[in-house]
């Protein structure tokens, strides 16, 4: 399973949100670069990036962003703001390994199907959860879409992976996000990364061990440091499979 150390930037900073509140972030006070750099240090091989700026339809970040792709050392999966083609492939062309589509995706599910299949393996999908619908526009509309339906929109559409997140539980409700993440990975036919549900290295323990699950971002926890990232990727190995004792 795949740990993607995650940040997330408004104004040029580093910040975590409270079920997706976009008015009401916390800051920390980190250089941005630095701790890219740090997550590649302590042997991630990948990080999660979003730009909520972007998502609100800001480029004030964007030099930062490239800056950060530049220096990470690592891939760079960015989502945030991805509303058209032009845009995401933009970002490809810029260096960013994956790009997140969510926002885009519910409103023209066509587009972004092509746009997989052209990309193949570099585009993911992100379902963000709230009270059973699929929330768009900075997890502030609900669309038409349950999360199963939409996924199952998508059919085989070569996605690197979907990014779910239960924005309603966020963090308060860990095995109601469980719940939600492992029912989805059953209908995925794309590798899911699970958001939001890490607290501890104990919850990476059981992530791993639920079906097509293949990654999860942390974000809040390593700022907070109730995990340290190093840990955090031994967890994630994959553990000897048990043998009997000859008898």
């Amino acid at each position: 399973m795949i740990i993607y150390p995650t940040m997330e930037l408004q104004n040029g900073r580093c910040v975590t949100l409270d079920r997706g509140r976009l008015d009401a972030p916390m800051i920390w006070h980190v250089d941005p670069v630095e701790t890219a750099r740090g997550f590649a240090a302590a042997g991630a091989e990948w990080m999660h990036l979003t730009d909520f700026d972007a998502v609100e339809g800001g480029g004030g970040n964007a030099e930062l962003v490239e800056e950060i792709i530049r220096a990470a050392g690592i891939p760079v999966q960015l989502g945030g703001g991805m509303r058209s083609r032009e845009v995401a492939e933009r970002w490809i062309d810029k260096g960013a390994g994956r790009i997140v589509i969510g926002t885009w995706a519910a409103r023209e599910p066509e587009a972004v199907r092509e746009l997989a299949k052209y990309h193949p393996d570099q585009i993911v999908l992100a379902v963000d959860v709230w009270q059973g619908q699929v929330m768009t526009e900075g997890w502030r509309t609900a669309s038409a879409f349950t999360p199963e339906r939409f996924i199952e929109a998508f059919g085989d559409a070569p996605f690197a992976g979907i990014v779910v997140t239960d924005v309603d539980s966020d963090m308060e409700d860990v095995e109601a996000q469980l719940g939600l993440i492992s029912g989805l990975a059953q209908k995925a036919r794309a590798p899911v990364i699970a958001s939001g549900v890490v607290r501890n290295a104990d919850d990476i323990a059981r992530l791993k061990y639920i079906h097509n699950i293949a990654g999860v971002l942390v974000g809040r926890a390593l700022f907070r440091k109730t995990l340290d990232l190093a840990e955090a990727l031994q967890v994630a190995q994959p553990g000897p499979e048990p043998v009997a004792e000859f008898l």
